[in-house]
């Protein structure tokens, strides 16, 4: 696909196309084993909260899957955990006991559920709440410094919603992301290779 998007973008706009692998520098020492295994995806949204926020930071992408990842204070990217993301453990809870019902994810009133779907709703909306703030408090521990906690994705906001530790929620981090490595990359450029 990257060769289609490539004409593409140089056919209808004029434009080179930036493909952001692991071998950008982003200005950070990647502390992950082998660091060609670290998912771009987790390093934008890393650099992003660097660039945004300030180090160190924890940045949690709640979609589908969800990913924690930490920055410290000497811009180094420690790695992270990838977990299940709240649709997921919904899918499993439907698909796979024989009468649990899939359920709308979303914030119950209260923590003890009156009926099977309130009682699901609450195991993951509770369960995940607790999943998230318990990992961001241990990874805090271990970066032995206080860091600014921020949250994109998906399920970001409803999850922050009742996190003790996240502190900002940003819709946009990743294509902010995406953005500041696009102006990083022109701004190295020589002129002559710019297209207008």
């Amino acid at each position: 696909m990257n060769d289609a998007y490539r004409k593409f973008a140089e056919k209808f706009h004029h434009l080179e196309a930036v493909f952001v692998d692991n071998t950008f520098d982003f200005g950070l020492k990647i502390n992950y084993h082998p660091p060609k295994n670290v998912g771009v995806d987790r390093i934008i949204a890393a650099f992003a909260a660097v660039e945004k926020y300030g180090k160190p930071c924890i940045v949690g992408d709640f979609g589908t899957a969800t990913t924690i990842d930490a920055v410290n204070s000497r811009g180094e990217y420690l790695g992270g955990i990838i977990a299940a993301g709240m649709s997921l453990l919904a899918d499993a809870l439907a698909r796979k006991t024989s009468k649990l019902p899939r359920v709308e994810i979303r914030k119950p009133e209260k923590v003890i559920g009156s009926s099977t779907i309130r009682s699901i709703q609450s195991g993951i909306y509770f369960g995940y709440v607790g999943l998230v703030d318990g990992i961001i408090s241990r990874m805090i521990d271990e970066l032995g410094e206080m860091p600014r906690v921020i949250a994109t994705g998906g399920f970001a906001e409803i999850i922050a919603e009742s996190s003790v530790r996240i502190e900002i929620v940003d819709e946009t981090l990743m294509l902010d992301g995406l953005r500041l490595i696009y102006e990083k990359t022109i701004s190295i450029k020589p002129m002559g290779e710019i297209n207008d």
